[in-house]
Protein backbone atom coordinates (compact mmCIF):
# COMPACT_ATOMS: atom_id res chain seq x y z
CA UNK A 1 0.00 0.00 0.00
CA UNK A 2 3.27 2.67 1.00
CA UNK A 3 4.54 1.97 -2.40
CA UNK A 4 1.09 2.81 -4.57
CA UNK A 5 0.69 5.95 -2.18
CA UNK A 6 4.08 7.32 -3.02
CA UNK A 7 3.46 6.50 -6.95
CA UNK A 8 0.17 8.65 -6.62
CA UNK A 9 2.07 11.41 -5.11
CA UNK A 10 4.66 11.19 -7.72
CA UNK A 11 1.99 11.24 -10.18
CA UNK A 12 0.79 14.13 -8.76
CA UNK A 13 4.27 16.01 -8.47
CA UNK A 14 4.33 14.93 -12.26
CA UNK A 15 7.63 12.98 -11.37
CA UNK A 16 7.09 10.38 -13.95
CA UNK A 17 10.63 8.29 -13.33
CA UNK A 18 9.59 8.03 -9.73
CA UNK A 19 5.76 7.08 -10.18
CA UNK A 20 7.32 4.05 -12.82
CA UNK A 21 10.16 2.90 -9.97
CA UNK A 22 6.96 1.67 -8.02
CA UNK A 23 5.35 0.12 -11.22
CA UNK A 24 6.51 -3.21 -12.65
CA UNK A 25 7.81 -3.32 -15.75
CA UNK A 26 4.67 -5.14 -17.06
CA UNK A 27 2.31 -3.20 -16.13
CA UNK A 28 -1.01 -3.35 -17.23
CA UNK A 29 -3.15 0.13 -16.52
CA UNK A 30 -6.33 0.22 -17.69
CA UNK A 31 -7.44 4.38 -17.98
CA UNK A 32 -10.34 5.71 -17.08
CA UNK A 33 -9.56 9.21 -17.59
CA UNK A 34 -9.39 8.86 -21.13
CA UNK A 35 -13.38 8.37 -21.33
CA UNK A 36 -13.18 11.95 -19.84
CA UNK A 37 -11.14 13.16 -23.06
CA UNK A 38 -13.93 11.94 -25.78
CA UNK A 39 -11.72 8.46 -25.84
CA UNK A 40 -12.34 5.04 -24.47
CA UNK A 41 -11.18 3.01 -21.15
CA UNK A 42 -7.83 2.18 -22.66
CA UNK A 43 -4.91 0.12 -21.79
CA UNK A 44 -1.61 1.28 -21.29
CA UNK A 45 1.49 -1.54 -21.41
CA UNK A 46 4.60 -1.14 -19.84
CA UNK A 47 6.56 1.55 -18.70
CA UNK A 48 6.56 3.33 -22.18
CA UNK A 49 2.61 2.70 -22.25
CA UNK A 50 2.48 4.04 -18.93
CA UNK A 51 4.50 7.78 -20.23
CA UNK A 52 1.98 7.62 -23.57
CA UNK A 53 -0.95 7.50 -20.91
CA UNK A 54 0.41 10.69 -19.03
CA UNK A 55 1.44 12.51 -21.94
CA UNK A 56 -2.15 11.81 -23.03
CA UNK A 57 -3.64 13.06 -20.12
CA UNK A 58 -1.08 16.28 -19.81
CA UNK A 59 -2.10 17.60 -24.09
CA UNK A 60 -6.01 17.29 -22.95
CA UNK A 61 -5.89 18.80 -19.10
CA UNK A 62 -3.54 21.56 -17.89
CA UNK A 63 -4.25 19.86 -14.33
CA UNK A 64 -4.71 16.50 -13.27
CA UNK A 65 -4.81 15.36 -9.31
CA UNK A 66 -5.76 12.99 -7.31
CA UNK A 67 -6.69 12.67 -3.88
CA UNK A 68 -7.35 8.93 -2.40
CA UNK A 69 -9.53 8.84 1.12
CA UNK A 70 -10.24 5.34 1.34
CA UNK A 71 -7.56 2.29 0.59
CA UNK A 72 -8.78 -1.19 1.35
CA UNK A 73 -6.07 -3.82 1.35
CA UNK A 74 -6.72 -6.93 -1.05
CA UNK A 75 -3.66 -9.09 0.11
CA UNK A 76 -2.13 -9.07 -3.72
CA UNK A 77 -3.44 -5.73 -4.19
CA UNK A 78 -5.51 -2.79 -3.19
CA UNK A 79 -8.57 -0.62 -3.78
CA UNK A 80 -8.13 2.84 -3.54
CA UNK A 81 -11.03 5.47 -3.53
CA UNK A 82 -10.91 8.85 -3.81
CA UNK A 83 -11.59 12.04 -6.20
CA UNK A 84 -9.67 13.39 -9.32
CA UNK A 85 -9.75 17.24 -10.43
CA UNK A 86 -9.00 18.35 -13.38
CA UNK A 87 -8.48 21.18 -15.46
CA UNK A 88 -9.13 20.91 -18.84
CA UNK A 89 -5.87 22.44 -21.24
CA UNK A 90 -7.67 24.64 -24.00
CA UNK A 91 -11.22 25.52 -22.39
CA UNK A 92 -9.48 25.85 -18.49
CA UNK A 93 -13.06 24.32 -17.41
CA UNK A 94 -12.71 22.72 -13.66
CA UNK A 95 -14.23 19.19 -12.75
CA UNK A 96 -14.07 16.84 -10.05
CA UNK A 97 -14.81 13.38 -10.24
CA UNK A 98 -14.88 10.28 -8.47
CA UNK A 99 -11.81 7.74 -8.95
CA UNK A 100 -10.73 4.08 -7.73
CA UNK A 101 -8.12 1.84 -8.61
CA UNK A 102 -8.06 -2.00 -7.75
CA UNK A 103 -4.56 -2.87 -8.28
CA UNK A 104 -2.54 -6.09 -8.16
CA UNK A 105 1.19 -6.55 -6.60
CA UNK A 106 3.81 -8.70 -7.80
CA UNK A 107 7.28 -9.31 -6.54
CA UNK A 108 6.32 -5.99 -5.00
CA UNK A 109 5.40 -3.63 -7.57
CA UNK A 110 2.12 -3.28 -8.92
CA UNK A 111 1.65 -4.74 -12.26
CA UNK A 112 -2.13 -4.08 -12.59
CA UNK A 113 -4.25 -0.99 -12.33
CA UNK A 114 -7.58 -0.79 -13.03
CA UNK A 115 -9.33 2.87 -12.97
CA UNK A 116 -12.90 3.04 -12.60
CA UNK A 117 -15.00 6.64 -12.05
CA UNK A 118 -17.62 4.78 -9.79
CA UNK A 119 -16.69 3.31 -6.17
CA UNK A 120 -19.33 0.75 -6.51
CA UNK A 121 -18.32 -0.84 -10.04
CA UNK A 122 -14.35 -0.81 -8.42
CA UNK A 123 -15.66 -2.30 -5.04
CA UNK A 124 -17.87 -5.00 -7.40
CA UNK A 125 -14.59 -5.74 -9.40
CA UNK A 126 -12.50 -6.16 -6.36
CA UNK A 127 -15.36 -8.73 -5.23
CA UNK A 128 -15.45 -5.97 -2.03
CA UNK A 129 -19.73 -6.23 -2.45
CA UNK A 130 -22.59 -6.28 -4.29
CA UNK A 131 -23.84 -3.85 -7.46
CA UNK A 132 -25.97 -0.95 -6.36
CA UNK A 133 -27.81 -0.05 -9.50
CA UNK A 134 -26.90 3.12 -10.97
CA UNK A 135 -29.49 5.80 -12.65
CA UNK A 136 -28.41 3.85 -16.27
CA UNK A 137 -29.03 0.11 -15.42
CA UNK A 138 -32.46 1.38 -13.35
CA UNK A 139 -33.46 3.71 -16.62
CA UNK A 140 -32.84 0.88 -18.90
CA UNK A 141 -34.46 -1.59 -16.70
CA UNK A 142 -37.73 0.90 -16.58
CA UNK A 143 -37.50 1.30 -20.56
CA UNK A 144 -37.12 -2.07 -21.22
CA UNK A 145 -40.03 -3.56 -19.03
CA UNK A 146 -42.83 -5.02 -20.33
CA UNK A 147 -45.79 -4.24 -18.87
Amino acid sequence: MEAFKRGLEAGNRGDVDALLDELHPEIEWHSALHALIGGQQTVFRGHDGVRRMIGDLYEAFAEVHIEMSEFRDLGDGLVAIGRTRIRGKASGVKMETVLAFVTEVRDGKTISIRAYLDREEALEAAGLGGRRETWLSRAVRTLTHRR
